[in-house]
């Protein structure tokens, strides 16, 4: 089968999500608008998640997965997912499953007249701290950005994969996305997307690297952006 669209699944220490992973993701695929194929990257998990995952990979075709030797982090693992992703379209989202795969098909119909397609998650079912802390540091990074994003670090993104395989490294990354496609001139759009409660596991991160972290990645970005080096090819022969 020909793929058209990858969906990224950093995991880390997720075996508790995996096979609810599984089910939701491989019923998307029944229903995607674009045929897909789902890649798992573990991020150096230390409980049974690596061992789930190829057992998902070995009974479904549609999945694959490669995994860290050690935990590199959220944005070390998308960046290596947007490597190693063939298709023409990459996705991402997150383990937990507070996105649901299906509205993957709303950001889709967006996509051939933009680079990036982003969710804004609707009615979040997170704590009030949590939620302040994200809408904070939201503030935060769209003050230094002006990318125009209500919600950028919301787990459902699709992506045209030239675009994402140009993205530098840098941790926290995630973040960025779609300042980081502006970067190269491309066009982004933010589309309502469904929000859930986590109902297995335990969230990564705290209301210290909601904020602390993000003004930090801040200064990184400024200096990214003044680096940048971006180029359009007139011919080649």
């Amino acid at each position: 089968m020909t793929y058209q669209f990858t969906i990224v699944v950093p995991v880390y220490n997720e075996e508790d999500n995996l096979l609810r992973v599984e089910t939701e993701l491989l019923a998307y695929t029944k229903i995607a608008t674009k045929t897909t194929k789902i890649l798992f990257v573990n991020d150096g998990s230390k409980d049974k998640s690596q061992s789930i995952i190829e057992a998902v990979c070995n009974r479904n075709p549609e999945f694959s997965y490669i995994s860290f030797k050690e935990n590199r982090g959220l944005s070390a693992a998308i960046k290596a997912g947007f490597d190693f992703t063939e298709t023409e379209l990459v996705g991402y989202i997150d383990s937990d499953l507070q996105t649901a795969p299906s509205d993957f098909n709303l950001l889709l119909e967006h996509i051939g007249e933009n680079d990036l397609v982003t969710g804004v998650r609707s009615n979040r079912k997170d704590s009030f701290v949590k939620n302040m802390s994200s809408k904070i540091a939201n503030g935060i990074r769209r003050s230094f950005t002006h990318d125009g994003m209500d919600d950028t670090g919301c787990p459902l993104k699709v992506i045209k994969t030239d675009f994402a395989k140009r993205i530098p490294m840098f941790k926290g990354l995630h973040r960025f996305l779609p300042a980081m496609i502006l970067l190269q001139n491309g066009i982004i759009k933010q589309i309502p997307v469904q929000h859930f409660p986590r109902v297995a596991g335990e969230a990564k991160f705290g209301v210290w690297n909601r904020l602390i972290g993000p003004l930090m990645d801040c200064f990184a970005y400024l200096w990214m952006k003044k680096k940048y080096i971006n180029y359009t090819i007139a011919k080649q022969k």
